[in-house]
């Protein structure tokens, strides 16, 4: 069994506890992979983007169901339990069907705010890459916003596919989303002609 030396200065050596150069390994290794993690995070793939921008979408979409239904049962419980006067209109509306339609607009307003909940739960979660995200965040809009159409072609019969890019969740589908808006911009420009 070896004792490590560590040297002290030009002429001198000392002895060290083999516990010491362990840790110091230890601490070498865990650096030098930490600063591989932390490469790897400055660079985030497309493929890798694309995917958590479809997770980032379900969570939207998982968070403004309950939003909705809340919504609802709000909407409910307090129009529902409000006492009306059936021969006294509301704005010249029948009572019952000016409450159904405060319920309705309740379970609305749920459904306007759950996307905003759920964007906000999902940036939470993801805390730590955020700036990677907004940094390539702004890179595909700056992609999206170069190949989108003109959207002042469009008719009833020749609407614009996906014009913000939203449902592009994969490579896949931004290879499909540049198809589409290639295929309307020769709708539009031989309908012209």
């Amino acid at each position: 069994m070896s004792v490590p030396l560590a040297r002290v200065s030009r002429h001198e050596v000392r002895l060290v506890p083999s516990r010491i150069c362990r840790r110091a390994v230890l601490n070498i290794r865990h650096n030098s992979t930490t600063a591989v993690s932390e490469a790897e995070q400055q660079n985030l793939s497309w493929s890798k983007y694309l995917e958590i921008r479809k997770s980032k979408r379900k969570w939207e979409t998982a968070i403004t169901i309950p939003a909705c239904i809340l919504g609802l049962v709000g909407g409910l419980a307090y129009f529902g339990s409000l006492e009306s006067d059936a021969t006294k209109p509301i704005m010249g509306i029948d009572p019952l069907f000016f409450y159904s339609g405060c319920t309705v607009s309740c379970m609305g307003l749920g459904y306007l705010i759950g996307p905003t909940i759920g964007a906000a739960g999902w940036r939470m979660t993801h805390r730590r890459t955020m700036n990677l995200i907004e940094a390539k965040d702004r890179e595909f809009h700056r992609h999206i916003v170069k190949n989108r159409v003109d959207p002042t072609a469009q008719s009833a019969t020749n609407p614009v596919p996906d014009f913000y890019g939203e449902k592009i969740g994969s490579l896949h589908q931004y290879r499909q989303w540049l198809r589409d808006q290639a295929r309307f911009r020769r709708k539009a420009r031989f309908a012209e002609e």
